[in-house]
């Protein structure tokens, strides 16, 4: 079959199996959530104007994703009507939220059209550009000149395009104009109804920060949004970077790298823009800020604290809110569901003028997204896996608490110009990072009272299980390299090892150790400023070879549903 004259690639029959054994609901609460049913009736008639504003910006990442990815979502849509293979490709694409992505499983990514792939630099740049005219046009432009249009070029919120022999940038809110003010218009409708003063504030600056080619808006958009403690709604318009792989190739180019020094030019990978609407959970709020009054103790702690400035520093006042929420809707970015799905969120990321200037943070945990794990699988794979005597230690629970830990680890060590230096190898390093950090320090946790024995058992249990990859990762997927790296390093260093039944065993004694020992390296990577040295560490501990090989396919034996089928009632 085809749609706007492309063939669908999957056989309707593996469609079936897809979507009947492979594809994990995500549920978004509905209008019969006793949370929504607690809101003030403006904050609800505020919801309605927030998913509107939250699909227009898919609309925009799907852009930003993909050349043809709103021309073909357009045809599966018209074709679903009347042909069961358009229905089922559809959910398909929208579990990709794109033509194409990984899966999580397969090495290359699974393509809903044939011929049609991702791409390196998205849509963010022209699809027939590769690295090497990539680098040569960049070089030439410097050579002659136009060291800001380069600038421009390699910056995280434009789109860019050919013009003539050379590049030329044009900033989101041109090139998304007309989309933008529709969602400011949303925005603003959601402002006049929604009750709490501090959220309508911040949904009016975001609507001007739509409207204005101007990055002092963006940075004042966030500073609104990152205080935000007390609103009952929850709307993010998030805006990372890990999907561009092509900005990030022009620090592995020595001779490129020297020019935009001298130009004192600083690429920043480009911003996918995503949408997420929630209402605020007050319990689950309550237990994010016990962990939050331990931030400055931990910010002393960190490996060479002396030699960076970090967002979070002892004697100041921690700026960072946090906040546990019940998910209405998730748009864009959030719904790239290729492996894997967002369980929580530390923003503005360290590239963000906000922060640069002294802004705070926000963490946002997604609560349904946490609760939609498969009990009896995972019981399947601790019988299969884990030594007997661990069972009692495996709590999803604890898993939420490593999470928390994660999130606050990205406030702390070396900051935005440390981490952009790695190039295509930040995101690995970074995430890296953030996870050592969460357990590495959850000793100081124990100490302080805030968890118990039994629990640090749970989650060094629950993390470590967690390690177990259903297949070998890939450079785009930053959180499970840095699961392997964690994998290897714990067995290199005596902290974890499989018996002779091949069932996993710890040594609780030596864990804290071995952490200390690999949040110091990750660290010292980031201080060097050296592509060839985040490359080297992670070629070192990013190893597979057999154990991981049986261990994915004794997980993969098991089931597993790597496509996520996120499922909105508003």
């Amino acid at each position: 079959m085809k749609i706007e004259g492309y063939e669908l690639e999957i056989a309707e029959e593996k469609l079936d199996r897809i979507l009947s054994e492979k594809m994990q609901p995500i549920e978004m609460v509905d209008k019969t959530f006793p949370g929504y049913l607690a809101l003030a009736e403006g904050d609800k008639k505020a919801l309605e104007y927030l998913v509107r504003a939250a699909r227009m910006v898919n609309d925009v990442s799907l852009e930003q994703d993909h050349p043809l990815n709103l021309k073909l979502k357009k045809g599966l849509e018209q074709g679903a009507a009347t042909n069961s293979h358009a229905a089922k490709s559809l959910r398909l694409f929208n579990s990709l939220n794109g033509v194409a992505g990984l899966n999580g499983l397969d090495p290359e990514p699974v393509q809903i059209f044939k011929g049609i792939s991702v791409l390196k630099g998205r849509n963010f740049y022209p699809q027939d550009l590769d690295i090497e005219e990539f680098h040569q046009i960049l070089q030439k432009m410097l050579e002659n000149g136009k060291g800001e249009e380069v600038k421009r070029i390699l910056s995280a919120r434009t789109m860019v395009r050919r013009c003539g022999d050379e590049l030329r940038a044009v900033d989101y809110t041109e090139y998304f104009a007309p989309q933008f003010s529709q969602i400011a218009n949303e925005l603003e409708l959601a402002a006049h109804y929604c009750t709490d003063p501090a959220f309508k504030d911040y949904l009016g600056w975001q609507a001007q920060a739509l409207l204005q080619n101007n990055e002092d808006m963006d940075q004042l958009a966030d500073r609104h949004w990152a205080v935000l403690q007390d609103s009952p709604l929850e709307f993010t318009l998030s805006r990372e970077n890990y999907e561009d792989e092509m900005t990030g190739t022009v620090l592995e180019n020595a001779g490129l790298k020297a020019l935009l020094e001298q130009h004192g030019i600083e690429p920043v990978a480009k911003d996918m823009l995503g949408a997420r609407v929630g209402i605020v959970n007050a319990e689950g709020t309550a237990l994010l800020l016990t962990f939050k009054e331990q931030m400055k103790h931990l910010a002393a702690l960190m490996p060479y604290a002396d030699k960076y400035k970090q967002s979070v520093t002892a004697g100041e006042k921690v700026n960072q809110t946090m906040v546990d929420v019940d998910l209405v809707t998730l748009q864009g970015d959030y719904a790239q569901c290729r492996g894997g799905i967002t369980t929580a969120q530390n923003l503005p990321n360290n590239d963000k003028l906000s922060v640069k200037l002294g802004g705070g943070r926000r963490n946002v945990y997604h609560r349904q997204v946490r609760m939609s794990q498969d009990s009896e699988r995972a019981r399947k794979m601790l019988a299969a896996l884990v030594s007997p005597e661990l069972h009692r230690f495996y709590n999803p629970e604890a898993e939420h608490i490593f999470v928390i830990g994660h999130e606050n680890g990205h406030s702390l060590g070396p900051d935005s110009s440390y981490q952009d230096a790695l190039g295509v190898y930040k995101h690995i390093i970074e995430e890296n990072k953030a996870d050592v950090v969460s357990i590495a320090f959850m000793p100081e946790y124990v100490k302080n009272g805030i968890i118990g024995e039994q629990m640090l058992r749970e989650i060094y249990t629950t993390w470590i299980v967690r390690l177990f990859l259903k297949a070998r990762p890939q450079q785009i997927q930053p959180h499970r390299v840095g699961d392997l790296i964690h994998f290897n390093f714990l067995l290199k260093h005596g902290a974890i090892r499989f018996n002779a039944d091949r069932k996993l065993e710890i040594d609780f004694a030596a864990l804290p150790g071995v952490m200390q020992k690999i949040l110091r390296q990750t660290i010292e990577v980031q201080l060097s400023k050296d592509t060839g040295c985040a490359k080297a560490f992670i070629e070192k501990y990013s190893d597979w070879g057999e154990l991981h090989q049986y261990v994915a396919d004794t997980l993969q034996r098991l089931g597993i549903k790597p496509y996520k089928e996120i499922r909105t009632y508003f």
